[in-house]
């Protein structure tokens, strides 16, 4: 099935102001892993992140930055733009716009906001909200040097394709731990990244994931 602009904006509608929409839940790196989630003792910090499609003739593209390896948190790992909320955002959307373009130099004015996915809990103690926005060309791109190593975009059809939903484990303190891969190309998709993807092919299809074993990815 292919995509368009026009069929995101109708599956992610908001059913009212305010970023809610039916059916939101909280999801996270707790998902398949009890005791992984944040510690309940630390307060969980607001934070907001774009999830970009690139609105290119060939079809929508998603657009990921991979993150520079001296980071404190998630260092080397491929990411949304975004961060924290700070007290002079007015919202999340604000939060992710600001974000986005400190981070790669994305004007707001490219970006049209058309929804948004389920909260995100990561173990860092972030409650990250993702904003969807169609992104419009042509633009501009200025990374910071000092959180950004590389931008590059993905096919949505890629990460709409239930093969590359790999399920991969690791042993982490001395426990098996679960998460989402979607390998791509060179690039090792994973973490807060890969369920944000997951869930937007869920939202996008009206389909749960199911995950596939490491290997099966298509890769391109």
């Amino acid at each position: 099935m292919s995509y368009s602009s026009e069929l995101i904006r109708a599956r992610l509608a908001l059913a009212e102001p305010g970023l809610r929409r039916a059916g939101l839940r909280v999801r996270g790196d707790h998902d398949g892993n009890p005791g992984l989630g944040p510690a309940p003792d630390k307060p969980l910090r607001p934070a907001a992140v774009l999830v970009p499609l690139v609105a290119r003739p060939q079809g929508l593209s998603v657009l990921l930055t991979q993150r520079t390896a001296h980071l404190h948190d998630h260092a080397g790992q491929v990411s949304f733009p975004g961060g924290r909320v700070d007290a002079e955002d007015s919202d999340a959307v604000a939060a992710a716009l600001r974000e986005t373009e400190e981070e790669i130099g994305l004007a707001r004015q490219h970006i049209e906001i058309v929804g948004r996915l389920d909260t995100y809990q990561t173990r860092t103690a972030y409650e990250v909200t993702p904003v969807v926005g169609i992104v419009t060309p042509p633009f501009e791109l200025v990374p910071d040097e000092f959180e950004v190593a590389e931008i590059f975009e993905m096919p949505l059809e890629y990460a709409l394709d239930a093969r590359n939903h790999e399920r991969h484990s690791k042993i982490f303190q001395g426990i098996e731990r679960h998460f989402w891969v979607l390998p791509y190309r060179d690039r090792y998709i994973w973490g807060a990244t890969a369920g944000m993807l997951v869930n937007l092919y869920e939202a996008l299809t009206g389909q749960a994931a199911v995950p596939r074993p490491p290997g099966s990815a298509a890769r391109e």
